[in-house]
């Protein structure tokens, strides 16, 4: 069973949603497999934010804490990062001076 470090960076959740991947059979799954995966969470994580928010709900639904699908939609991420080789905090760091560049109004 794969271990997260105390105080972990991005790339330490990476390699843990790697090693996880393997232990758990994970790992053959796509690309498109892991985006579909995704889009399914994103909409457990709206469902959650509903109940949360107090808006009109189906009784019969079942519904989880925001936290938990945020983790789901996390590990997710990881997961494409890794099979497209893009270390997350690298990504991330290069994104925001692009945005620090930009003009928000």
């Amino acid at each position: 069973m794969p271990n997260l470090k105390i105080d972990p960076t991005l790339i330490h959740f990476q390699k843990y949603v790697a090693e996880m991947e393997i232990e758990r059979g994970f790992n053959n799954q796509t690309v498109l497999d892991k985006c579909l995966l995704l889009g399914e969470e994103v909409g457990e994580l709206f469902k959650a934010v509903r109940k949360a928010e107090g808006l009109s709900v189906d009784s019969s639904s079942t519904y989880t804490e925001i936290g938990d699908e945020i983790t789901d939609i996390f590990i997710y991420l990881c997961a494409i990062a890794n099979r497209n080789n893009i270390d997350l905090e690298n990504a991330f760091r290069i994104k925001e001076e692009k945005n620090k560049k930009r003009i928000w109004k």
